[in-house]
């Protein structure tokens, strides 16, 4: 699962595969065993998130949301996101 970026203490890593019927998404990893999903198309949490870790978790992705989507594209051509500009 190839790390795409870090935000302190949170991985974001996007798999090459992934099932077809799941919508577009990056994996979220931090400390104590933490992973959750947010969804691409629209930035919301897939999975439920720790209390206190919310604001954290968003801020880092939108940070980082171009260069995850760009990845998204790169392994998953066939599911290429729309363009958000």
């Amino acid at each position: 699962m190839p790390k795409i970026a870090q935000e302190g203490e949170f991985e974001f890593h996007v798999r090459s595969r992934e099932y077809e019927f799941e919508a577009p998404h990056v994996h979220v990893v931090g400390p104590d065993d933490l992973e959750v999903r947010i969804n691409l198309d629209d930035g919301s949490f897939m999975d439920a998130v720790p209390q206190g870790k919310l604001r954290k978790l968003k801020d880092g992705y939108l940070k980082h949301m171009e260069k995850i989507r760009e990845a998204w594209d790169k392994y998953h051509p066939s599911r290429k996101l729309p363009d958000r500009r």
